[in-house]
């Protein structure tokens, strides 16, 4: 056919004009599957922002949607001129001239490019088509996205094709519409009425022309020029702009040099809207499901899709109740505590006169404000006194007061906050996540975010390691003053733990006993025997994944964990041995009801059989050994109605009371729960009201209670399983009962009374009934 084509100039160029239809076709029909999916006619016409995805628990109860909830539409004439003049001025100045591609601006960037000044050659409506439809995405890819310079060629041929659609079936009016309310601005913000709300707290209609330089300015790069983080850089780019809008006459000189003079002045006091249906679950499950996400190429945000989490809509109910029950009455009795006193104090009881400042400075606003008023801080005080309208957290309510950002400082510190989780160990199934108090007031995550000192919830990682390696529950210690040198960064050094009464009792106990009633001394005894080193190898291998200092402390808990980690951790006892991957979520069903993911959990042997049910033995201890921690646990009748219910578990408290812990297990399930404020600084002062078992205690037992009081919840009271394999080691040994009252504490270094001199009877182990003269 082209050889009828004398003129061999024309002949050629025909060829080319020819082989160019036939790939724009051939891209446009995703010919052989070589160049991904095109918007149809039918997308432009009906194009879909976002399709929600919608998260539920494991019986298919709703928890909560993933969209973007910071978009919210808006009309033309709600769009303030100034913000049309600075985009057009800045991404597409023929933006009226051209049909969706400005051929002239491509070729001169092109050739701005090559002689060092890279700048786009996109026009409004191209990077229309690239937001609107993610002509770049994954699922917009074929196999061509293999082949690098081809690749980026068909993405620019993609966008040609979808610009020039849109701008058949569009004016330019309804173009700049759909640009303002599709393209992000940063910091979950997306559309111009989002992002006016959130820098401004103004209408996109009524911003300012330097407020309108600095919005479209961030379009280059959100992050690099985003207002909060990196106010320089944002200034420098609205300037830019500013420029841009006098070069081509949309202001005068005289208003550019105004304009460019101002500051940014950011206002940062909206409110987004609570409708969103956030909670740290929703949350938790976003950050599970990130990183398949980036591999398989979904957005939660917008690909409709389906996610059946683990989480028992009952369990969690349940825990939120005992939370919101129990935390209630630790939160009056934390007020009565302290009265009008300042709680935040140092290590010698100090109150820390630089808390509130420390407060500010953490504030993302405080760097502005720093920069506003030149590091006067007389100004900035001001602005943190000054009073205004706010909704508060209460237990009562949320509350409408006026406050000023020192007074909402001052009463948050004051709040307890809480995590806990439970595991199904045999499955790996999580089934309870409960972040906080309340996600609304408290985003910080205390399951997994937060890591705080252990206590003594890190001790049966010592006895483990011991029953790993050659001792036995029945194996004796004398508690006793214990004096145990080490090196600790190349200095020599002596640690002396001393008991939580300060008091030694000079009692041969098993290790049995010992682990429940949680005796510093004799514990410290097992680190130094297995070593250290050991002891953090087997934490390690059990589920703990922090970092773990090597001393001989370490089995006091010293370190900071999560509550993740450390249910995890336990859950290998009842696992047979076998450490757990938990898994937050179970499938994944696409739009189309196609299920593109299933979950299971990763099991990998970590220890033997027979030590892994010895640990069981072990945690039992809590409750039937004298003075066991876990014994308030009797206070709970609910959880005792069938005499076989067994539970073992383990109290900790760091360090002036300012983590409370306690690790519960039953037959079927891993209990972990924290309490505490989230500035250490900000803690109980006594045993009696700050330790474990009297802060975490009581929601798991309120907890356990409510689901064995449900016949639907699956889970019912018995005895711990039966031994897997034939014990080797001697474990049934006689333990002795203290006839005198006694006060149990799990405390790292706080005195209570001093321990009577017991007079004892032989007694089987096995207590069935709460001893009657032990205090709980």
């Amino acid at each position: 056919m082209f050889r009828e084509i004398k003129n061999r100039f024309l002949r050629y160029t025909v060829i080319l004009i020819y082989s160019i239809i036939i790939f724009f076709c051939a891209i446009e029909l995703n010919f052989l599957w070589l160049f991904g999916y095109s918007p149809t006619m039918d997308d432009i016409k009906n194009p879909t922002m976002s399709v929600v995805s919608e998260v539920y628990y494991s019986d298919g109860k709703l928890i909560g949607r993933y969209y973007k909830e910071n978009r919210s539409p808006v009309e033309f004439n709600k769009i303030s001129p100034d913000l049309i003049h600075a985009l057009v001025a800045t991404e597409d100045v023929r933006f009226y001239n051209h049909s969706g591609v400005d051929f002239y601006g491509f070729l001169t960037s092109m050739l701005s490019t090559a002689k060092g000044d890279r700048r786009g050659g996109s026009t409004i409506t191209q990077q229309l088509a690239k937001n609107l439809f993610e002509t770049r995405k994954k699922k917009s890819q074929g196999i061509i996205k293999h082949v690098p310079f081809i690749r980026t060629l068909v993405f620019k041929c993609k966008e040609w094709l979808t610009a020039l659609e849109i701008e058949h079936v569009y004016n330019k009016q309804q173009i700049l519409t759909l640009y303002f309310n599709t393209v992000p601005f940063g910091n979950n913000s997306f559309g111009i009425k989002a992002a006016s709300l959130k820098y401004f707290d103004k209408s996109p209609d009524s911003i300012s022309q330097s407020q309108s330089a600095m919005l479209i300015g961030m379009l280059k790069a959100t992050s690099t020029y985003n207002p909060i983080r990196n106010p320089e850089r944002s200034t420098e780019r609205r300037n830019t702009v500013l420029a841009q809008m006098q070069k081509y006459g949309y202001i005068a000189k005289t208003q550019y040099d105004e304009d460019i003079a101002q500051p940014l002045n950011l206002d940062l006091s909206y409110v987004e809207d609570e409708s969103a249906g956030d909670s740290y679950l929703r949350e938790a499950v976003e950050k599970w499901l990130d990183k398949w996400c980036k591999e398989k190429g979904y957005n939660l945000y917008e690909d409709g899709l389906k996610i059946y989490t683990t989480i028992d809509s009952r369990l969690q109910q349940y825990a939120e109740e005992a939370v919101a029950e129990k935390m209630k009455m630790l939160q009056k009795r934390f007020y009565n505590l302290w009265g009008n006193k300042t709680p935040w104090r140092d290590l010698s009881g100090n109150i820390i006169t630089d808390f509130i400042l420390k407060n500010e400075q953490r504030l993302p606003i405080y760097r502005l404000l720093d920069k506003k008023y030149h590091g006067d801080t007389t100004q900035i005080k001001q602005y943190f006194e000054k009073k205004k309208k706010m909704r508060i957290f209460s237990w009562n309510g949320d509350r409408d007061t006026v406050f000023s950002t020192v007074d909402s400082i001052k009463y948050y510190a004051k709040i307890l906050n809480t995590g806990m989780m439970t595991i199904e160990p045999s499955s790996g199934k999580i089934k309870v996540w409960v972040g906080g108090i309340d996600h609304r007031f408290f985003n910080y995550d205390h399951v997994n975010q937060s890591k705080r000192q252990a206590g003594s919830t890190f001790k049966p990682f010592a006895y483990v390691t011991a029953l790993d390696n050659g001792f036995t529950p029945c194996d004796k210690f004398t508690d006793r003053p214990v004096s145990i040198k080490f090196v600790d960064n190349g200095k020599p050094d002596v640690w002396e733990p001393q008991n939580a009464d300060f008091h030694f009792s000079y009692m041969d106990m098993s290790l049995r006993w010992a682990m429940g009633k949680s005796v510093n001394s004799i514990t410290a005894q097992v680190t130094e025997k297995v070593g250290w080193d050991k002891v953090v190898d087997y934490a390690h291998k059990c589920g703990i994944e922090s970092p773990l200092k090597s001393v001989p402390s370490v089995s006091l808990g010293t370190n900071d964990v999560s509550v993740y980690e450390m249910v995890r951790a336990y859950s290998t006892f009842l696992n047979k041995g076998e450490r757990i991957d938990p898994i937050l979520v179970s499938k994944v069903v696409d739009q189309d009801g196609d299920v593109v993911a299933e979950f299971t959990s990763k099991k990998e042997r970590v220890l033997s059989e027979e030590t892994a049910w010895l640990m069981l033995y072990m945690f039992r201890g809590g409750m039937d050994e004298p003075g066991g921690t876990s014994q308030a646990l009797w206070e709970y009748p609910g959880l005792w109605k069938k005499n076989n219910n067994q539970i073992g578990g383990k109290t900790g408290t760091s360090s002036k009371y300012v983590d409370g812990w306690y690790m519960g297990i039953t037959k079927d399930l891993v209990t972990g729960v924290w309490v505490g404020c989230d500035d250490r600084s900000v803690h109980f002062t006594s045993s009696e009201t700050g330790e474990g078992s009297h802060t975490a205690l009581p929601i798991f037992g309120r907890f356990m209670e409510k689901v064995y009081a449900d016949p639907k919840s699956g889970y019912t009271p018995g005895p711990f399983p039966k031994p897997w394999v034939k014990i080797t080691k001697q474990y049934d040994c006689p333990s002795p009962h203290i006839e005198t009252d006694t006060l149990t504490v799990d405390s790292l270094d706080m005195p209570l009374d001093t321990l009577q001199t017991p007079q004892v009877k032989e007694e089987a182990p096995e207590n069935k009934q709460p001893p009657e003269q032990q205090n709980r």
